[in-house]
């Protein structure tokens, strides 16, 4: 026990130029941890396991003892970054708004995403990695869906949606939509950028599946005005 304590620790240099120790039992989390960082601030395509990486100072070697290419690495970063965005929207949902507000808060922040700070990680992802997306997507689909059915079918039972909305059709024409704004250029050709697109379409959709009392309550909250 004593020597595998003593062997549980690597000296890698830190970015300051001195030796630290890494747990090599939580190496690999760290790993990606580094990565998913880089990701977003740099982007995918330009990023090499190299430069992933360099912020440990670990060798592309030992990186490759968990990951076998960059695809791999990015497929374990997106299954953190898709599970910290489930809580999120957990975090939004136990607030108690309003089904409407609820749902348009979500969304708007996902588009904000897309289109923030972290811009070029997203559009990179979205146009060349739509496949690993995907699969991240689909890996949490069914927390997703245990989120967003019932939120719907609430915003039906409360008489802000239509009573002729189907919670699971209602969810993925808001997801095509959305994804229609994500992976294309057409915001590019529209006046007022991704954000005034995402208006005329996602939030059109829903004001859609709105009763009166689901278009007042949108009326009403300033929220819904910015």
């Amino acid at each position: 026990m004593f020597f595998r304590k003593i062997f549980a620790f690597k000296y890698f240099p830190s970015i300051f130029g001195k030796y630290k120790p890494i747990n090599i039992f939580h190496l690999k989390e760290k790993i990606v941890e580094v990565a998913l960082e880089q990701f977003l601030k740099y982007g995918i395509r330009s990023m090499t396991i190299k430069k992933l990486i360099e912020p440990m100072g670990v060798s592309t070697k030992t990186v490759y003892k968990y990951f076998i290419s960059k695809e791999d690495l990015l497929a374990e970063c997106l299954r953190i970054l898709y599970d910290g965005y489930y809580n999120e929207f957990t975090a939004i949902l136990s607030k108690g708004d309003d089904p409407v507000t609820t749902l348009l808060v979500v969304f708007r922040g996902a588009i904000g995403k897309d289109f923030g700070v972290n811009h070029q990680f997203f559009y990179d992802l979205n146009h060349y990695y739509p496949e690993l997306q995907n699969v991240a997507i689909s890996r949490t689909s069914t927390n997703y869906g245990s989120l967003f059915i019932p939120l719907t079918q609430r915003g039906i039972d409360e008489g802000y949606f239509h009573d002729f909305v189907i919670p699971e059709v209602a969810l993925k024409g808001i997801m095509t939509l959305y994804t229609s704004i994500t992976r294309s250029d057409e915001h590019k050709n529209f006046k007022g950028g991704p954000h005034k697109l995402f208006k005329n379409l996602v939030e059109v959709y829903i004001r859609g599946m709105c009763t009166e009392k689901g278009l007042r309550e949108i009326e009403n909250n300033p929220y819904h005005n910015d």
